[in-house]
């Protein structure tokens, strides 16, 4: 038996080349047409692809050029003049960045680029320690921690599927576009930090993920939000025409000013309470990082509504800000109803018809915001210590203010 280890490569070269040969196989006669060119390079030998292949693929390169045209090669080949740049229905190419017409968007691009954090970077340990303990919450503390990863582990889906799905198409502006891809990545982050926390805690995950089906007061919202989806997620759903560009602005205003800026508010302050009491801190860490990026968000949403109004007034009537009033305002009854649903008793310093005042002033800035009339004359904010967090009144500098300082893995303060 030959142990084939004992052979040298120079050893096995010599022994094939002594070994005898096999007589050569007959060759099969050429075809008439001319064979493919063989061709070697260092990886060894290959065949071109055949000549009719070469030659439709050159073909299919001329007619492609053909079929663009003299005229438009030209106007493709002029310039971008910022005026051209508009909100919905621009002519300008997509696909140039600059030079830039909405100097905000860009900013508010890059200022979302400075914020990025990611769930892991927070510390669940106390957490974990409170949430098994069995008087380390009471019961109806535990219930807000429920509810609150049960609808917004679901909620910032609906949104991201929104901006990828509908918005992103829809907006004719690279500057916008820039920020709702930053936009996207952030809301998946935030279903991210919700998975993290329900994980982290040993929670029911199909139970939590799924209560967007099975708790009414969270279900309302969810369901509201997808009404506002469903038409501008058709394929062939396009801008151009006053009906389909109202329908646009209605989602926007229904994402940005309702499910961003008053679904969200009640379950935020929930949290950011239990967190200054110095419990479930790493939840409420992760809460207060997303509220961050939802305050940009919203802030971002509202100055894209504010400039398709400027540029479409006509879009604008007395009967569209009737009905948009309207949206407002059943956004806020469902949250209020999501409020005495996770309060039936006071808890954390706060009870339902505390939170409904807080949600009256909400809904005031929301409608304020985008030219609309106050509903809720008068109404205050009960919560004084959220505005340390969240300026509803004024764009923010969120990297100049000590409470919502990006800080890493368990670092803030909730004096």
């Amino acid at each position: 038996m030959i142990d084939w280890n004992e052979f040298h490569e120079d050893d096995t070269a010599t022994a094939t080349a002594e070994a005898p040969q096999p007589a050569p196989a007959p060759q099969p006669e050429p075809k008439a047409e001319a064979p493919a060119e063989e061709v070697r390079d260092s990886a060894g030998s290959y065949q071109v692809a055949e000549q009719d292949r070469l030659a439709r693929a050159q073909q299919s390169l001329e007619e492609l050029d053909v079929a663009a045209g003299l005229e438009e090669l030209e106007m493709g080949a002029k310039r971008i003049d910022v005026e051209q740049k508009r909100m919905i229905n621009a002519r300008a190419d997509l696909n140039q960045l600059v030079p830039f017409k909405y100097e905000w968007a860009w900013q508010k691009y890059l200022d979302g680029s400075a914020n990025h954090w990611m769930p892991q970077e927070v510390n669940m340990n106390a957490d974990i320690a409170l949430w098994k303990s069995a008087d380390g919450l009471t019961e109806d503390e535990r219930r807000i921690v429920e509810r609150s990863l049960g609808y917004f582990s679901t909620a910032d889906s609906l949104v991201a599927n929104n901006l990828v799905l509908a918005v992103y198409r829809l907006i004719t502006n690279p500057e916008c576009r820039q920020y709702l891809l930053r936009q996207a990545f952030e809301e998946a982050i935030h279903t991210h930090a919700y998975q993290y926390c329900v994980e982290s805690l040993g929670m029911d995950e199909g139970e939590v993920f799924n209560m967007y089906r099975e708790v009414p007061s969270v279900s309302a919202k969810s369901a509201w939000s997808l009404k506002h989806t469903q038409s501008l997620a058709r394929p062939d759903f396009h801008t151009g025409t006053p009906e389909t560009d109202q329908e646009l602005l209605r989602n926007l205003i229904a994402f940005y000013c309702v499910t961003e800026g008053i679904f969200f508010y009640c379950g935020f302050s929930q949290i950011l309470s239990m967190g200054r009491r110095n419990k479930m801190t790493g939840v409420a860490e992760q809460f207060q990082y997303i509220l961050r990026d939802e305050s940009m968000h919203l802030n971002f949403g509202v100055d894209m509504i504010n400039q398709i109004k400027i540029e479409n007034p006509h879009l604008w009537t007395p009967e569209f800000q009737d009905e948009v009033t309207q949206m407002i305002l059943e956004g806020t009854e469902l949250e209020i109803a999501y409020a005495r649903d996770t309060m039936p008793r006071g808890v954390l310093g706060m009870n339902a018809a505390i939170m409904e005042e807080y949600l009256h002033f909400i809904c005031n800035r929301r409608l304020a915001q985008i030219g609309l009339k106050e509903q809720f004359p008068g109404a205050e904010n009960p919560f004084p210590w959220m505005s340390e967090i969240i300026d509803l009144r004024k764009e923010k500098n969120f990297f100049e203010t000590r409470v919502t300082e990006y800080q890493v893995g368990g670092a803030l303060s909730w004096d």
